[in-house]
């Protein structure tokens, strides 16, 4: 069971506070000068653009965008701050018409909580300021709980919460929110980007910053979550080691609500006791008196630098640099992103997730430079899982000197041997099983020769490249799948990549998945699935990762195999999770799911009981990370696709990778790879 835990007045608990400094001596209530820590790999002029998508065609009325929580639930979003994807809840009931139905269901929350840990109590204390029933105005008119645009959502929200005691059901449900979220921004933003290419032309005119309008389009919607109360502590569905390419999507799910300022805090004109509370940080090395060891910070606070980052006047103690302060005296941990430069990031940067850290200590000191700076230390909060920058540090050890870092465990530096255009890891440090060293390796499929003798159209004669007129761009719909980094911009039944009848060169664009991999792999023994799969380099949402490879058999061969007990894979059953990836339907009301190019019933399935590859040992998941793609490339037959796999989301170095197979085994949750 979880709860939803408001601040109280923080003043009454100023003098109880294991951490707390001498506080500051003002009668007077400050009001802080909003003045940003900017951050040095940011754009200067990062401000949300007013401009929409090309032709646009928003709802005329927005939908109910109210989370339909399962029971239990212990954080309700109730404003245009929240992004759902499940299906608006039933209004038959008289319950749920009751404007303060959801006040009563997490009163009851709260109740139960505060007795399962004090023991059995009645009447909360009146005093405790734990929830309060908002009654109605004078006017007797109920509110309305429909969600309002954005003109109505002016400011966020100055009430403080902390979401605390989440069970399994609740956080796999907001893990689901924030990734359905997520893939909307990345799908938006990549459609932004091709819809500007389309206008100017690649390459050509001022440097499209996407991200802003996709943003900017999804407050416009209200799909920003976490915008009616600031949440202190962690963000429900948000893990950490979550990786971000733009400060922009950190807006969108709530995590640092700064565009370009490092500290996020309440200001003290909306704090409940008109002093300013700080709630996250980013560290970046903007500052050249910023100590970074990892568990323990040295931060400094905003102001006074000029426009090459020296520090030129003394910084004073208003606006974020008081709010942490703040935060120190009362004791309120604060979430730390790490923003640093790393290769193969979209934007050149990424934004890791590190966790908690208490202010411990702050003082006011003599910079590099000559002027005066507040420092902050940091400690993080024990019992956390390890830090991302630490797992991007370590997996770029891993790609250079595998040894050093993991000196026993490692079983062969390629169980491809070299079929692969990079090496495939194999580490288990658990037990003796040896298992994928004794199968034959395979990168492709291999289809029956009748496959490649079906009907083949003459290719495109795109000398320099496939253009968006060209032969194979019709056979898609009129519109390539990819974009010009070999992004897939969504998913469609099955998608025709140009082949060896075309006259366009390697570099085409319309030539992704049939290039192999290109991620540094590892298969590895895990204690929960058994095997399982990971990556050594970050992934991009919409990225190729690998195809999903055996020997193609037709049902009836299948139907002999399985009776001899080999092991059987069916494309088939997948989960059609590429429906999700570049679904627009809440932002646009006249998207449609793609239906062509057209593919009759996948009715073969694949053999992996001697030959496979690596994507046979990745696991089955209900919220998976890695999509199903049916390609067409070296052949043109439509009842025998290559089975591509592509990236959901961001996925972080050495975070496992999972697939939605459809039919999984009830008992170990993963694949049940079939011999019946």
């Amino acid at each position: 069971m979880g709860s939803m835990v408001p601040f109280q007045q923080l003043d009454i608990f100023s003098n109880s506070s294991p951490t707390a400094a001498p506080a500051t001596t003002s009668a007077a209530v400050v009001i802080p000068k909003l003045e940003p820590k900017l951050e040095p790999f940011d754009d200067p002029a990062l401000l949300l653009p007013q401009t929409h998508l090309q032709q646009p065609r928003f709802p005329g009325s927005m939908p109910n965008l109210l989370l339909n929580s399962p029971s239990g639930m212990g954080f309700v979003h109730k404003s245009p701050g929240s992004y759902n994807p499940a299906p608006a809840p039933d209004n038959s009931h008289t319950e749920d018409n009751n404007p303060f139905s959801e006040y009563n269901r997490i009163s009851e929350l709260f109740r139960a909580s505060f007795a399962k840990k004090f023991g059995d109590v009645d009447i909360l204390d009146p005093d405790a300021h734990v929830i309060v029933k908002v009654p109605p105005d004078e006017s007797n008119e109920v509110p309305s709980v429909v969600v309002q645009s954005r003109r109505q959502l002016k400011h966020r929200s100055s009430e403080l919460v902390r979401v605390t005691d989440l069970g399994i059901q609740d956080q796999s449900y907001f893990r689901d929110i924030v990734r359905k979220t997520r893939m909307l921004y990345d799908s938006l933003r990549i459609f932004a980007t091709m819809e500007e290419e389309k206008r100017v032309g690649v390459g050509l005119g001022k440097r499209v910053r996407s991200d802003l309008r996709a943003a900017s389009v999804m407050k416009d919607r209200g799909f920003w979550l976490n915008r009616d109360k600031r949440i202190v502590g962690s963000i429900p569905g948000v893990c950490i080691g979550d990786l971000f390419f733009f400060r922009m999507e950190l807006c969108v799910v709530g995590l640092h609500g700064q565009a370009q300022a490092g500290i996020d805090y309440v200001p003290a004109s909306q704090s409940s006791n008109g002093e300013p509370i700080a709630t996250s940080i980013i560290v970046s090395g903007g500052y050249e008196d910023d100590e970074d060891a990892g568990d323990v910070i040295i931060y400094t606070g905003h102001g006074g630098q000029d426009k090459h980052s020296r520090q030129c006047v003394n910084q004073k103690l208003e606006g974020g640099n008081l709010a942490l302060e703040r935060s120190m005296h009362y004791g309120i941990e604060v979430r730390v992103i790490r923003g640093f430069k790393y290769e193969g990031s979209v934007s050149g940067k990424v934004y890791v997730y590190d966790g908690l850290y208490n202010i411990i200590d702050s003082w006011f000191d003599v910079g590099k430079s000559g002027f005066g700076v507040f420092k902050y230390k940091l400690i993080r909060i024990d019992n956390q899982p390890q830090m991302g920058s630490a797992i991007l540090r370590l997996a770029e050890n891993l790609r250079t000197t595998p040894l050093t870092v993991r000196p026993v465990g490692y079983i062969s530096f390629d169980i491809s041997r070299q079929k692969e255009n990079l090496p495939v890891f194999f580490y288990n440090d658990l037990d003796n099983d040896y298992n994928p060293m004794y199968y034959e390796y395979i990168s492709t499929t291999m289809f029956p020769p009748y496959a490649y003798h079906a009907d083949s159209s003459d290719g495109c004669n795109c000398i320099s490249g496939c253009m968006n007129d060209c032969l194979c761009a019709a056979k898609n719909g009129g519109d390539f799948a990819y974009d010009y980094n070999g992004i897939l911009l969504r998913g469609k039944p099955l998608i025709f990549e140009c082949g060896s009848s075309c006259q366009c060169p390697p570099t085409c664009r319309n030539r992704v998945s049939q290039k192999g991999v290109k991620k540094r792999l590892e298969v590895f023994r895990s204690r929960e699935t058994g095997w399982g799969v990971r990556s050594l380099d970050l992934i991009q949402a919409g990225a190729f990762i690998c195809e999903y490879a055996g020997i193609a058999l037709t049902r009836e061969q299948a139907q002999i195999f399985a009776m001899n007990g080999d092991s059987l894979v069916y494309p088939n059953r997948f989960t059609a999770r590429w429906a999700e990836w570049g679904d627009l339907s809440q932002i646009f009301t006249d998207y449609v799911c793609p239906t062509y190019p057209s593919i009759p019933p996948v009715d073969f399935a694949m053999d992996v009981s001697r030959m496979r590859n690596v994507a046979c040992y990745i696991s089955h998941s209900s919220s998976p990370n890695v999509l199903v793609q049916f390609v067409l490339h070296d052949h043109n037959n439509l009842l025998f696709p290559h089975v591509m796999l592509f990236a959901m989301e961001n996925i972080p170095p050495l975070r496992e990778l999972s697939l939605d197979y459809g039919i999984a085994n009830e008992w170990t949750g993963k694949l049940l790879i079939s011999n019946s």
